[in-house]
């Protein structure tokens, strides 16, 4: 797995079958990423490839199946097509041969039920230009952008790319700090990273890495150390400016930093980077109003091996029903995948950090639950919460929440 990978701004390009969609995704990447044919529906699951594009960096580009495809087959690919609505942070309407209908009426409406910001695209004008009619049934039903192209004829490929930058949201691609608003330059920052089973042989997990270089970047003094050296480290005398730490040692840790030091996690860090975090805090203290044979939803956007240590499938299930005194039912979803049981059904939901996903991903994912009115939090908050930390660990951001 390419780490990192999927972090980056995804633009998925939607459309009826034979409409150039491959074509389309081709020219922009400049390499014969997806196949192209004249048989319609050649295209079947979701295919991705980075790109560069100036003024926005590396993106991912989606090619999906047609909308319009048909068929026992076919349906599951219309599936997977409107599935991946979900993950994008820009999406791109091919159009062709001036058809605007019920299919493309449908992409409009789930890309406003999904806030999915979006332009048209109306392909192989070389072939059958954009009729003023077209432009008119258009801008009677949505006020997105509108560009006429051929990728055989590419001379406005310059615009192309300036709307697409005008389209995706700058918070896609541009990289909040993690630490900005919390320290100062010359400031001692202690990381506080447990080696244990479920760390990768020779290297630091994502999160912990991301940390690092946003401390780096902050002109602070970075010290690294494991929880079994937090003693070692505090007689030297060096106060930090912050502590942060892995959530699973959450109990240890604060036990070992002083009060007077602010101390949050990984996971609380990340949780306000890419989720509502008022929403997070709301929702945390649900926890202790779990009755008997209530289910919980478990969200990990990444997928791993799994050991006897793992956060999501054990440790915090068995933290939860210690916590509660109460017998729960536990569903564990993993990646992107769908959440095939109702989302009504869950008393409560809590989210992986989601390092390994995008903010529009993570937050697309939250929506449906969060409209529900269903309490939702993540791991670093819930662990924070259940080891009677969680003043202390949300402390350090709470002064950024709805000022006054």
């Amino acid at each position: 797995m390419n780490k990192g990978k999927d972090i980056k701004p995804h633009i998925g390009i939607f459309g009826r079958r034979n409409n150039g969609k491959s074509s389309f995704i081709n020219l922009l990447v400049g390499q014969e990423l997806a196949i192209v044919s004249e048989q319609a529906g050649t295209t079947t699951d979701p295919v991705k490839k980075s790109v560069e594009i100036f003024g926005i960096g590396p993106a991912i580009l989606i090619d999906t199946a047609g909308i319009d495809d048909s068929g026992e087959l076919g349906d599951k690919r219309v599936k997977k097509t409107m599935e991946v609505i979900k993950q994008v942070d820009c999406a791109i309407l091919i159009l062709a041969n001036n058809q605007f209908k019920v299919y493309e009426l449908d992409l409009i409406k789930r890309f406003n039920e999904l806030d999915i910001p979006y332009l048209i695209v109306h392909n192989k004008s070389d072939l059958e230009p954009i009729k003023s009619i077209t432009i008119e049934t258009i801008k009677s039903i949505t006020s997105s952008e509108i560009i006429e192209f051929s990728t055989i004829h590419t001379t406005n490929f310059d615009e192309l790319v300036d709307l697409i930058k005008k389209t995706i949201p700058p918070t896609a691609y541009q990289k909040p700090s993690l630490f900005a608003d919390l320290v100062k330059p010359q400031d001692v920052v202690l990381l506080i990273t447990p080696v244990d089973s479920e760390a990768p042989d020779s290297r630091m997990i994502l999160p912990q890495n991301m940390a690092i270089r946003d401390v780096l970047d902050n002109d602070c003094i970075t010290v690294v150390v494991k929880e079994t050296e937090i003693e070692a480290f505090m007689k030297l005398g060096i106060k930090p400016a912050l502590a942060v730490t892995d959530s699973q040692a959450f109990g240890y840790v604060s036990k070992l930093i002083p009060d007077d030091v602010p101390l949050t996690g990984f996971s609380v860090v990340f949780a306000r980077l890419k989720g509502d975090f008022d929403k997070f805090l709301e929702g945390t203290s649900h926890i202790s109003k779990l009755k008997d044979g209530d289910k919980v939803l478990i969200l990990e956007s990444c997928t791993h091996h799994v050991s006897c240590d793992d956060i999501g499938r054990f440790k915090i299930p068995n933290w939860l029903l210690e916590f509660t005194g109460k017998k729960l039912d536990f569903t564990i979803v993993t990646g992107l995948s769908e959440i095939k049981e109702e989302i009504n059904d869950f008393a409560m939901i809590i989210q992986c950090g989601g390092c390994m996903v995008t903010k529009k991903q993570l937050q697309s994912r939250l929506k449906p639950a969060i409209q529900a009115e269903i309490p939702v939090t993540n791991y670093g908050l819930a662990i924070a919460y259940m080891h009677g930390i969680f003043e202390r660990a949300t402390a350090p951001f709470r002064k950024f929440q709805n000022p006054e």
